[in-house]
């Protein structure tokens, strides 16, 4: 197989049509929306802390995230042969999971941050310095390039000789497995294992994090509680948009790939648009910040 036939979200060339200006409108709001938060954090003077230092690299992996994936979509409405080559198709695989998998890290270390800011404020400057901050973006960075590394060698090394039409929008793990010319069950266990270990834990460390971080808010002031209430809501919400429909779709291995595709659609495009929303929002210092800038 020298290309692979995308069969993308719709068969309907009005629908395409639709959905074509639907989705670069969201794609419009994903990358205005973030480079707004980036440039905001980076200006402003006041938001140097180590809250806002992590959330400028999360805008930043969102933008890549989505552009891993949207614009091939946005192209492939406009087509009536929705093709991407064999490399194309295992640079976005690579993109996908690299980028997918170092948010989840960006976002694991930001409920970290909040747990040490909530429950132990008095050693948080000693704790998360600017180079303890610097490393756990770094070694998010790392972390998701190990994950997709296994994930792109372990699918993109088996033998695609039969069919080639996937019914995605993107190249993913599951949808190529079942193209694949050969038992494709251990290595599907191996790819589950992969991403399902990760998700599981670090959705293991967030959930301890608040925990730890509601049982704490008991001692606060009622003016206490509901500043940490309102920057950790923020997150919560974040965390529940992009970990459910990946969690539910990575865990398990995939057998309704149509619905599958919708899934991802949450993950992949509507997680990265609300999270310039959900922080500006909710956030007093950003709006502020924000309003300063212009």
């Amino acid at each position: 197989v020298k290309e692979f036939v995308l069969l993308g979200l719709s068969k309907n060339k009005e629908e395409d049509k639709i959905c074509f200006v639907v989705f670069f409108f969201f794609y419009m709001i994903i990358v205005a929306g973030n480079l707004l938060i980036v440039i905001t954090v980076i200006s402003s003077q006041y938001l140097n802390s180590p809250m806002y230092f992590f959330l400028r690299y999360l805008s930043i992996v969102d933008i890549c995230y989505s552009s891993a994936t949207v614009p091939k979509m946005i192209a492939d409405f406009l087509v009536e042969k929705k093709t991407i080559s064999f490399v194309g198709c295992t640079a976005q695989l690579f993109g996908v999971h690299f980028f997918g998998c170092t948010e989840i890290f960006i976002l694991t270390v930001m409920a970290y941050d909040r747990y040490i800011a909530i429950c132990r404020p008095l050693h948080y400057t000693m704790l998360m310095t600017r180079r303890v901050c610097g490393w756990t973006v770094f070694g998010s960075w790392v972390g998701g390039f190990v994950h997709s590394i296994v994930q792109t060698f372990l699918t993109m090394r088996l033998p695609f000789c039969g069919p080639n039409k996937i019914d995605h929008y993107f190249c993913d793990v599951h949808p190529l497995l079942q193209l694949a010319c050969t038992d494709t069950y251990f290595v599907g266990i191996i790819v589950v294992a992969n991403s399902g270990m990760i998700s599981l834990s670090c959705f293991f460390i967030l959930v301890l994090s608040y925990i730890a971080i509601l049982f704490s808010l008991r001692k606060h002031t009622s003016e206490g509680r509901h500043k940490a209430l309102s920057t950790c809501g923020s997150h919560i919400s974040v965390v529940i948009l992009f970990f459910g429909p990946c969690t539910f779709t990575y865990i398990r291995s995939s057998s309704n790939l149509s619905g599958d595709k919708w899934v991802a659609v949450f993950y992949t495009v509507i997680t990265p648009m609300l999270n310039p929303l959900i922080y500006t929002l909710r956030n007093e210092e950003v709006k502020s910040a924000m309003r300063k800038l212009w």
